[in-house]
């Protein structure tokens, strides 16, 4: 191929530098607005713990940091679940505490307090979780995701399990002019992984999760998971020669997901079912086998070190899907390696698959037979199994009563995605016209993100990543493309000359030829395009483009300005998703007769009395729901938290707050010295959720609520109201 090179202009220079000038104030300014939304809360309250199961991860946090490692994990909790007790070190997921202690000791220092770095980790890592999802953009918008959903297919069923032929095409085409062009539409991957930036650093669906003092888990976990998925793309690209390397560093992403969220479950999965696919659709080969086998050897390893997780990713029937799949690769680069070693055609290389694949089959269960009458696998839990059944039917009502466990409804959707709903089928649907082994995981992400997000509102969160990105792909296309329409004009003659010019002179007459009879009688689409293709060439034709491309870039904007107003609306720290639930602001009248701001702290307060007036080894009875408060704020002992682990003991808390008074007294005087309740007439007090507590209690005890085992005539109404003023929680 002979290149010949475009002469140099001004406009050669200052288009590009205007590019990279626009590219680095919109990350500059995503960045900063992703930091911003997150610590509304902290400038509003300061530096306060919000919710309920932070303030358990601030404490664990600060026993790590006061006691090390290897205390942690012998950590054995008296305080909680009086008189039963929890091992905390090997009950926790504990990547988020680690991480804070490592700040703490490694990067900050005396500057910044334990406690202040734990209500800031939120923010940072949203910011991170920002810039990895552009990533997730980039790599699904590069050149080399050019195929067609149907011409992946037709390759597979021809056995064409590469296109090796088209990618070194393609990194010739991008290696030498892409970059001169800039506004090319080769490839918008910068674009696209701008946009998805911005769309992540303010979306309420990762908002709802990463706020400034919302230490939890998932603040940490969804850094981990795009962390994860970026690299499992990353290691797919085409081409990519070291793809075991970034296999690896996929599986350390991983390993520090599962050491962070029980979400983990869900990454393996995922990732497991994409290298599936891949097979499916014909797309495997050395480069695919080397990344999944990489990741799920590394990943695999390191978390069977995290003690709450152990052999669970070999026992656990969530987890042996991604195992079989290993083990299918195994077989499938087994036979590969044979069929070129002995030049084996298409047909005689399936035979040898499904001859050696049923020997594999045969073999593995044969080994599952043996082994599951000793018990070795592991069922599957309440809450997977919620996602699959109706949420009332989990047989649990303990995972039933929690909130988060219920359908999430459509208008959350438009509530927490807002434009996004739009954008990302949008992305969707143009994915599946540019795949390639690595923007092929978007759309599987995207699917299932959507199903358990819909089966579980706590799920919502993950289609913050997911839409952002393909909302992403779709404004970079679209931004790339109008901005190419009005400066087309930089692409000079010469450069047009170096993409046709080739080696062959013959080739190059064949192909004009070809072009010019396909236009000379076009049929069907290609008479579309060439109709088309004609009209943009005119005047009148560059004219229309260049319209349609200024009216496209201002609706972009206007859904932005709207994306950016709506979500700094909904994230005030006054009744919005930056609110505390500990703690709230309210506007109260003066006597002096003018407004003024009080900060209602009943809550933290109750907690600093109990500190205060109760003697040190006093024990807490309270629903499960407030332990953990109790325990970091009043630092008393328990009967129940968060951790939920033992659903009997939970029952006989809620039947001692839901019997009758001198029954109740009888059970709690046993558990504990005082009674925490909250009747406040707000949402979520005790009162309110009392027919909760009775149906927890009833799947233990049955009679505790004769004839009606889902206690739906327990409560506070009129109809109930003489029968529920001797339980405990009225006399409290």
């Amino acid at each position: 191929m002979t290149l010949v090179a475009p002469s140099k202009s001004s406009s050669d220079y200052l288009l590009p530098l205007v590019w990279i000038g626009a590219v680095l104030c919109s990350v500059a300014f995503s960045l900063r607005s992703a930091f911003k939304i997150r610590i509304q809360s902290i400038e509003e309250f300061g530096m306060i713990i919000h919710d309920l199961d932070p303030y358990f991860n601030w404490r664990a946090t600060q026993y790590l940091y006061d006691n090390g490692s290897a205390k942690f994990f012998k950590w054995f909790d008296h305080m909680s679940w009086y008189p039963l007790g929890r091992p905390v070190g090997t009950t926790i997921y504990p990547g988020m505490q680690f991480t804070a202690v490592f700040i703490k000791n490694h990067i900050i220092g005396d500057a910044m307090s334990l406690n202040d770095i734990c209500c800031y980790m939120p923010a940072w890592f949203g910011v991170i979780a920002s810039v990895v999802v552009g990533f997730m953009a980039y790599e699904a918008s590069l050149d080399s995701n050019s195929m067609t959903l149907s011409s992946v297919i037709l390759n597979a069923l021809k056995g064409k399990y590469t296109d090796e032929a088209r990618v070194k095409s393609v990194e010739k085409h991008i290696g030498y002019y892409r970059i001169p062009t800039m506004f090319g539409l080769e490839s918008p991957a910068i674009e696209s992984a701008v946009f998805a930036i911005g769309f992540m650093s303010i979306v309420p669906s990762h908002l709802l999760r990463s706020v400034g003092g919302l230490y939890d888990n998932e603040s940490i976990a969804m850094t981990a998971m795009c962390l994860t998925f970026y690299f499992w793309m990353r290691s797919l690209r085409s081409g990519e020669k070291y793809s075991y390397i970034i296999g690896i560093l996929t599986g350390i992403a991983y390993f520090y997901m599962v050491a962070t969220w029980g979400g983990y479950i869900f990454v393996l999965n995922l990732i497991g079912a994409h290298a599936a696919l891949l097979v499916l659709l014909g797309r495997f080969s050395n480069k695919v086998y080397l990344a999944y086998s990489s990741f799920y050897i590394v990943g695999t390893l390191l978390a069977i070190q995290v003690p709450v997780v152990g052999w669970i990713p070999l026992k656990s029937l969530e987890q042996l899907g991604p195992c079989a799949v290993f083990l299918g690769y195994q077989v499938l680069q087994y036979c590969e390696v044979l069929k070129k070693k002995h030049n084996w055609s298409r047909g005689e290389a399936w035979k040898f698959r499904a001859k050696f694949g049923i020997i594999a089959l045969i073999g593995i269960a044969m080994i599952v037979v043996a082994v599951v009458p000793k018990g070795y696998f592991g069922p599957i839990s309440s809450r997977v199994r919620g996602l699959f059944v109706p949420h009332t039917k989990t047989g649990n009502p303990l995972v039933d009563s929690v909130a988060e466990h219920f359908v999430t409804p459509t208008s959350a959707y438009r509530e927490y995605l807002h434009i996004l709903c739009i954008l990302a089928p949008v992305g969707f649907i143009l994915t599946l016209f540019r795949l390639g082994d690595s923007s092929s995981f978007l759309p599987l992400f995207a699917a299932a993100a959507y199903y358990f997000s819909r089966r579980m509102t706590r799920f919502i969160i993950l289609t913050a990543p997911i839409a952002s990105a393909l909302a992403g792909v779709v404004c970079g296309h679209l931004v790339a493309r109008s901005l190419s329409a009005l400066t087309c004009n930089y692409e000079t003659d010469d450069v047009v000359t170096m993409k046709q010019t080739k080696s062959n002179g013959k080739s190059k007459a064949g192909k004009k030829g070809s072009d010019a009879t396909s236009c000379r009688s076009p049929t069907g689409i290609t008479a579309i395009q060439c109709r088309i293709q004609t009209a943009s060439k005119t005047k009148e034709g560059k004219t229309a483009i260049g319209i349609t491309a200024i009216f496209i870039l201002g609706g972009i904007c206007y859904m932005g300005k709207a994306f950016y107003t709506e979500c700094w609306r909904i994230s005030v720290p006054r009744g919005g998703i930056s609110a505390p639930l500990i703690l709230s602001k309210n506007r109260a009248r003066h006597p002096d007769g003018y407004d003024l701001d009080v900060i209602v702290d009943d809550y933290r307060e109750a907690c600093f009395w109990l500190r205060d007036k109760t003697p040190v080894d006093s024990r807490v009875l309270a629903w499960w729901d407030f332990g953990y408060q109790i325990t970091s704020l009043a630092n008393r002992t328990t009967t129940a938290d968060g951790n939920t682990w033992n659903h009997e003991h939970i029952a006989l808390v809620g039947k001692a707050l839901t019997s009758k008074e001198e029954e109740g007294y009888q059970i709690a005087k046993h558990l504990a010295d005082y009674i925490y309740i909250r009747i406040d007439g707000g949402a979520g007090n005790d009162l309110e959720k009392s027919p909760h507590y009775a149906r927890i209690a009833n799947s233990v005890f049955r009679d505790h609520c004769p004839g009606d085992p889902a206690c739906h005539d327990f409560g506070v109404d009129v109809s109930s109201i003489d029968c529920f003023e001797p339980v405990t929680l009225a006399a409290t």
